[in-house]
């Protein structure tokens, strides 16, 4: 018994990413869509396309055997929608001659807005089990948007995390062409003019793809940001030219989303027309972190593997000049985030185990530096609801919660949740007592922890929890925002 489950272990199973969404914003019953044999044709047949163009120019062998188990996959994924769809089961005969799809002509392009979808709730019977009621998104619902790799394998998946009933689960799931690098929630949707509830992803690729996460059983997403070109298609380059490894968007001005890639670049993306505005090359390495200001449009902090981390004022930067301040920490840095308690400061982390409080209104060195961990410090998480409380996760397995300052950091409790190397870490915005870490052991590497469990946590910081904090994305802009545009080069 013991050795059958063994063998049963992936040799590739972890978590790169994940992030939190708020409640109340995913629709109940989300949409699931009805693809033509043609449509499903045309994605298998445009995924053909473009590994074997990529084939082309120089892939390896090792290259060629993903791309085959990238494509089989689709096709599987696919074949399996194709059968739901005649018959709402994953069962049955291939009804639409799926295995001879590239002889069938005539394909479209699938748009969401001519793309039939089902209502969950039609098919569900009186006597229905508790199957059923799970297909319910509740008010009281936090989805988890987990990136997950295994084996050849890259997904999203959607899990549904419900507090008070103590529920966690997988919801469902996206197939991704790489492993998932970040994930960024937003609710500009700009097919409509409704928010909507959508996230976008960064990969190995440098394409950025987002998706509709009101919408089950997708082979696609709605949008992609950015074109690795095509001579056979006579399609340019677009965007950034390698993986993408970070993502923030813009909540007072919701067309702007942010991203900063191995290419040494960052580019803020207009997505009303799904092009990229402005790139920054200010960067030695490659950019490994960034995030816009919860309050100050205009202000996006960026972190880089040439040791420097730089607060840009985005009003004053071009293609050809930018505008920021600059501190150097040495060290490869791998996280950022603002003080939403202290909106002048935020912390750094570094790959060298550090973290880097700064004051952003000062060009010296940092109001305090500290060694956390032993190993590089890749999960940072400084609470927008309790005032001072600072999660850490590093590549040395610990968790550690610090209370900070202006003057220093006290660590308050270590964990370690043994998920192996933990690659990332989400709080819950109702809930910021309540962690997720993704790591890469492979028989566990993803967790949820309530550091209320523990006693100390609970004394140090459970009266500082301000439970009413101002939304940053509902906040009407202040008269400085409302000035803080990009202009047109």
């Amino acid at each position: 018994m013991e050795s059958d489950q063994e063998d049963e272990v992936p040799n590739v199973n972890f978590v790169p990413s994940l992030l939190f969404v708020k409640r109340g914003v995913a629709k109940a019953n989300p949409d699931k869509v009805t693809l033509t044999p043609a449509e499903l044709a045309r994605i298998i047949n445009e995924t053909r396309e473009d590994l074997e163009e990529e084939g082309a120019e120089g892939m390896d062998t090792s290259d060629d055997e993903e791309n085959e188990d990238s494509e089989r996959s689709l096709a599987e994924r696919a074949g399996r929608l194709a059968a739901m769809n005649a018959d709402g089961t994953g069962e049955g005969n291939d009804e639409y001659n799926f295995d001879s799809y590239e002889q069938e002509t005539g394909t479209t392009g699938l748009h969401l807005s001519t793309v039939a979808v089902i209502d969950p709730t039609e098919n569900i019977q009186d006597d229905e089990d508790s199957d059923a009621e799970d297909e319910i998104i509740k008010p009281t619902d936090n989805l988890i948007l987990v990136g997950h790799v295994q084996n050849e394998s890259a997904s999203m998946e959607v899990y549904i995390y419900n507090e008070e009933e103590g529920s966690l689960y997988i919801h469902h799931d996206f197939l991704l062409p790489s492993p998932p690098l970040c994930i960024e929630w937003l609710s500009f949707d700009a097919g409509s003019d409704k928010p909507g509830n959508m996230c976008a992803i960064g990969c190995m690729e440098p394409i950025i793809t987002i998706w509709d996460l009101d919408i089950q059983d997708s082979l696609e997403p709605v949008c992609k940001l950015g074109s690795k070109g095509s001579r056979k298609k006579n399609l340019p380059k677009l965007g950034h030219t390698d993986a993408v490894l970070d993502i923030s968007w813009n909540h007072h001005l919701q067309h702007i989303l942010a991203s900063g890639s191995v290419d040494q670049t960052v580019i803020l993306w207009d997505l009303e027309e799904g092009t990229p505005h402005t790139t920054i090359r200010d960067f030695g390495e490659k950019v490994q972190t960034l995030a816009f200001h919860p309050k100050r449009s205009e202000t996006l902090l960026v972190g880089s593997c040439d040791g420097k981390v730089k607060v840009f004022d985005c009003r004053s930067t071009t293609e050809d000049s930018s505008s920021y301040k600059m501190w150097d920490l040495g060290g490869e840095v791998e996280r950022v985030c603002w003080d939403h308690f202290n909106q002048n400061c935020f912390v750094a982390s570094t790959n060298d185990g550090k973290m880097h409080y700064i004051d952003s209104r000062q060009d010296e060195r940092p109001l305090w530096s500290k060694e956390a961990h032993e190993k590089e410090v890749t999960g940072l998480v400084l609470s927008a609801h309790v005032k001072g409380m600072l999660s850490t996760a590093s590549a040395d397995g610990s968790l550690k919660v610090w209370d900070i300052d202006e003057q220093d950091a006290r660590m308050v409790y270590q964990k370690n949740p043994k998920i192996g190397v933990i690659q990332c870490l989400g709080e819950c915005d109702e809930s910021p007592f309540t962690l997720a870490l993704g790591g890469d052991l492979k028989t566990k590497n993803f967790c949820v922890v309530n550091l209320l469990d523990n006693d100390i946590v609970s004394n140090v910081f459970k009266s500082r929890h301000v439970a009413n904090v101002p939304d940053s994305s509902s906040e009407p802009p202040t008269e400085e925002m409302e000035e803080a545009t990009i202009e047109d080069e």
